[in-house]
């Protein structure tokens, strides 16, 4: 499988974020990925860290970049940029 890693530090517009996932998780299903899971704030172990981590699950690496190149998930991820401080990661594993 291949994973996608998500974390937020900070949300600078609830809204815009909120539209954000609503539009971006289709584009993850319509590519076969999933959630696999999710850590928000009130789940941290120190005072300071990320808002929320989130991990998707894809059949592979290479899904998963071909769903974040995707003209569908390249619509929107400028949304995720703009309304939040957050980071993404690949990881692949063999």
């Amino acid at each position: 499988p291949g994973y996608f890693l998500g974390v937020v530090n900070g949300v600078k517009d609830e809204a815009a974020f909120g539209a954000y996932q609503g539009v971006a998780m289709p584009t993850i299903e319509q590519y076969g990925g999933k959630m696999v899971w999710v850590a928000l704030a009130s789940n941290q172990a120190t005072a300071v860290g990320p808002q929320g981590v989130i991990l998707f699950e894809f059949e592979s690496s290479e899904q998963a970049r071909k769903w974040y190149n995707s003209p569908e998930y390249q619509a929107v991820v400028g949304q995720r940029i703009s309304s939040t401080d957050s980071a993404t990661i690949f990881i692949d594993v063999e």
